[in-house]
Order: C-alpha cells, then structure tokens, then sequence
C-alpha cells in the first residue's frame, strides 16, 4: 500500500487498489447522503498508511480536504487524556487507586474523593452526568459542583458517559505530572507520539488548514470553550497524525519504554458493559465483531443513560484478537478511530459535520473487512 498522500494514492498493487475502491464506495455516498462538505479517511495495514481525502474543508474560501486539515475530533480526546494518565503511572506518579483528592486538594472530602481514578478513567464513578450543567461555565463554580456532587448508584457498578468525569481523570493526571493539563499534551505526550500537527490550542500560523465544522443551519461553527474542555474534547488533529496514532497503538514497541507502557495500560479491559469492555479510553469488542453489535455498542443509550457494570478482577489484557474503537463529535464535526492490533489494520475517519455514528461505523465496518482481508 502506498505512503500518505493528499488524494486517493495512485499505487497500482491490487491491493491498494482494492482498499481505495472499499473507502471510495464506503464514504463517497457520506457526503450526500449528509451533506457532508468534507472529510479525510486514513488506513494503515501492516505498518503502511494512506489518506483519502473528499470534499472541502471550509464551503465558504472552496479550500479542499487535505490530509493535514485539522479537524476537530471531539471525544476521541479522551484516548489521549488516558495515555497522558497512565504516562503519569508509567512514571509512578499516580496509581489508579488514588482519589483524586490526592493530587487535587479541593475536592479533599467530597463525595467524589470516595471514588478512584479508575472510576473516573471509566466513567463508572456513581452518576457524574454525560454534561456539566449549564451555570457551571468556569472553574469555581466547577470545584462548587464537584464538591456537591453525590452518587446515584455504589462506584464501580454502573457505567455512564461523561465529560466531567473524564475531564477530571486528565486533570487529575495532569496535577500528578506537576503541569498544566494542555501544556503536558502539546509539549511532552503529542510530540513523543510522534504528532506534529495535533493541538488543543491551534497556532496562529497554522489557522488556514483548522477546518470549518457545519452544524444545524449549515452555518460554519467551532468548539466552544467550556470547563474541563482540553481533557474531554479539545483536540484538533489531522488524518496523517491520526493514522501515526492509531500505528503507535498497533506497534507500542517501538515507543520510549515509558509511552510504551503507557500505550498498552490503555488497551487493558476494567469493566464489561454489554458485549463491550471499557478500558482508558477505548472500547473494546472481541474481533471479529458484526456490524449490529459494533452499533449497538454505540446505541444512543449507551451514551444518555447508565448501564451495568461488571468489575474485571483482575483487569484484563485482551485475551484474543480485539478490536478498540472510539467515537467523537462536536457541534460541527465527527470523528471514528478503529484498530485491531492482531490484524495489524486501523482506520480513521474525520469529518467537518457530525455524521450519524451508526453511518461512520458502517463505513468503517466494511473498510476494515477489507484491510483484513487483503493479502
């Protein structure tokens, strides 16, 4: 298969053929059926990547999708916040037992200094909702809210999706590591990851290639700034970076020692949700995985309301083949990152609209049977 590239590579071995037809016919009808004004695709299989690219990344200045347009990825952030965070107990500086009161004093006493850091890595800490509410839009009224915040079922039993909990697991890790939360991922985590062109905060010279994201009304829009913002959805990234990502969790070893350790704490199961195991960030299926159970991972319900939890003791490494996946969407984006690390396959998808996620995960579904496939 060919190396990066800004369109559709022009290798001419069947089966880079066969994968740019399998992306072509997966996400060409995306961007009519949703109106999608643009999106990139990245693949990699056994060690070599590619990029497909379709439409524009701003409708307004007609600037087309490049595999450098940054993009909004959404929750997919919360793969990063967790290497940051087992980075910080690769190094000793945390354990996943700690309460967050440990590292962070003003939450000493409170309800939620009752819970581990695992529970908030894994959103099982006894209720923190999928949102803060929408008074708490800076940091006091934040630590007001974490203070009097109670449980709605036992930590470690329930699982329920939430930024703030998982914002408060990335600055946790980042008061472990003695910094600031977006300084530690722009100059230490994204760098070792071998990322140039990922941000939270996007240089001033680098403006012209962050997407437009479109939203109700076809109006251009961009995220918003809210509490705990960086952890949970802040970062921008490219197809090309996304795809290095994806290659450093197929291939860890090659990272410093470290990162590396850091890498594969991400990929270890904590709880069974249904048929998926939540780990630090990724969701995790035994591969091979039907298209209706990957979907029905992603159910609303899965997001909006509390589920059962089952505790693995201990935690699991996958025992077989594994695929780890994760969604992301703001207001104007979409994002979906798969990898199956005994396959050596993963794939990425970026959007400047918020695609239905059962239609990026069918995509992706019928992308990865092929890279899997192909000899």
């Amino acid at each position: 298969m060919s190396g990066l590239s800004s369109g559709p590579p022009a290798a001419a071995e069947a089966p880079s053929a066969r994968i740019a037809e399998a992306v072509e016919r997966a996400y060409r009808p995306l961007l009519k059926e949703y109106d999608v004004p643009g999106l990139a695709v990245a693949v990699t299989r056994d060690g070599q990547s590619a990029v497909f690219t379709f439409g524009l990344a701003d409708r307004e200045g007609q600037r087309p999708v490049t595999q450098d347009t940054l993009f909004e990825i959404g929750s997919v952030s919360k793969t990063f916040t967790a290497t940051l965070a087992a980075y910080a107990r690769a190094l000793g500086r945390l354990s996943l037992e700690d309460a967050p009161g440990r590292f962070l004093p003003s939450l000493r006493g409170s309800a939620l200094d009752r819970v581990s850091l695992l529970e908030l890595g894994t959103y099982t800490a006894g209720g923190l909702p999928l949102q803060f509410p929408d008074d708490v839009a800076e940091e006091a009224a934040m630590i007001a809210w974490f203070r009097d915040w109670q449980p709605s079922a036992p930590p470690g039993t329930q699982r329920r999706y939430s930024n703030p909990s998982l914002g408060l697991f990335g600055a946790a890790a980042a008061a472990a590591l003695g910094g600031n939360f977006t300084d530690l991922m722009e100059t230490r985590l994204f760098p070792k990851l071998g990322l140039r062109n990922t941000f939270i905060r996007i240089p001033e010279a680098e403006m012209d290639r962050y997407a437009w994201g479109y939203g109700k009304g076809d109006r251009p829009i961009r995220v918003n700034p809210g509490v705990l913002d960086a952890e949970a959805y802040g970062v921008k990234s490219s197809a090309a970076d996304m795809i290095r990502f994806v290659e450093a969790n197929l291939d860890p070893g090659r990272l410093e020692p470290p990162l590396r350790q850091a890498v594969e704490g991400t990929h270890v199961g904590y709880f069974r949700v249904g048929a998926m195991v939540q780990g630090l960030g990724w969701e995790q299926y035994p591969y091979p995985v039907s298209l209706e159970r990957l979907q029905a991972g992603h159910a609303p319900a899965m997001t909006l309301e509390a589920q059962p939890a089952a505790r693995l003791d201990p935690p699991q490494a996958p025992g077989g083949p594994t695929l780890f996946n994760k969604t992301g969407s703001t207001n104007g984006f979409g994002a979906y990152v798969a990898f199956v690390p005994d396959k050596r396959i993963g794939l990425v998808m970026l959007a400047n609209r918020a695609v239905p996620i059962p239609a990026r995960i069918a995509a992706a579904h019928a992308v990865l049977e092929v890279l899997a496939e192909a000899p």
